[in-house]
C-alpha cells in the first residue's frame, strides 16, 4: 500500500448543548492504529462518525491526504470501511448472500470464491447456507468482518470490534488487525476489552471534555 494520512484539525464536537471535546488534533499515518478510549458518553462513537463523514463537527476539519473529506467523498469512501455497533446483516439472507449484497451496495465485483474462503476463514463453514437469523450474535459479527476484509479498504474504522466475540474470534480479530497493518493499512478503534497489541504501532486517545493523545507505545 502507499503512504496515506488521516488527519483531525482542531475538532470539536457536540450532543444537544452538551460540548462531548474540543481542539482536537491527531494525525495516523499507514501501519498505525489510534485506539480511542474514555467512559460510555464521553463521544467515542461520535468521534468515529465524525471520521467517516456521517456527521459534521462543530468545528475542525478531517482530512484524507491533505485534503477535506467532504470534497473527495468517492475517493474517501472507497478508501475507508465502518463497522459500528450493528453488524448491518441482513437476516433473511445467508453468509454468503449478505456479502454479495454489500459488495454490491460498494459497486464492487463479487468473487463468491473469495467470498466462501473469507467466511471459512472466520469460522463461519458450517452457516454458509444458514439463513443470518437463526445465526448467533458473534457469527453475525463474524460475517461483518468478513465484509470488512473483503472491501480491500486502507483504512479501518472499528466500533467497539471485540463486542459479542468469543476468546478464540478476539484472537482471530487481534491478528486481522496486526496483518492490516503490517500490510500498510491504517485502524481506528474503540473497544472497552483488552487488546493484545503487541508488535502494533499504537497511538492512545482519551476522549473526554478535552481530548488528550498520549505517545505512540509498542
Amino acid at each position: 500500500m502507499s503512504d496515506f494520512l488521516l488527519s483531525v484539525h482542531d475538532l470539536a464536537c457536540a450532543r444537544g448543548d452538551r460540548l462531548l471535546f474540543k481542539g482536537m488534533n491527531f494525525s495516523l499515518k499507514t501501519g498505525e492504529l489510534l485506539l480511542v478510549q474514555g467512559g460510555n458518553g464521553q463521544g467515542k462513537t461520535s468521534l468515529l462518525r465524525l471520521l467517516t463523514g456521517l456527521a459534521r463537527p462543530e468545528a475542525g476539519e478531517v482530512r484524507w491526504c491533505g485534503a477535506l473529506i467532504g470534497r473527495q467523498r468517492e475517493t474517501f469512501h472507497a478508501a475507508m470501511v465502518y463497522l459500528g455497533h450493528a453488524n448491518g446483516v441482513k437476516d433473511d439472507l445467508n453468509p454468503v448472500e449478505n456479502l454479495r449484497f454489500a459488495e454490491g451496495l460498494q459497486g464492487r465485483t463479487f468473487d463468491a470464491p473469495r467470498a466462501v474462503a473469507t467466511l471459512e476463514r472466520l469460522g463461519l463453514s458450517r452457516c454458509l447456507d444458514l439463513p443470518c437469523r437463526v445465526l448467533s450474535f458473534g457469527q453475525r459479527r463474524r460475517v461483518a468482518l468478513a465484509s470488512l476484509l473483503l472491501a480491500g479498504a486502507v483504512l479501518w474504522i472499528l466500533d467497539e470490534p471485540l463486542t459479542g466475540l468469543d476468546v478464540h474470534a478476539v484472537t482471530l480479530m487481534e491478528g486481522l488487525i496486526r496483518d492490516h497493518l503490517t500490510a500498510g493499512g491504517m485502524v481506528v478503534a474503540t473497544t472497552h476489552q483488552a487488546l493484545n497489541l503487541e508488535g502494533v504501532n499504537v497511538q492512545r486517545l482519551l476522549v473526554g471534555n478535552v481530548a488528550i493523545p498520549e505517545l505512540a507505545v509498542n
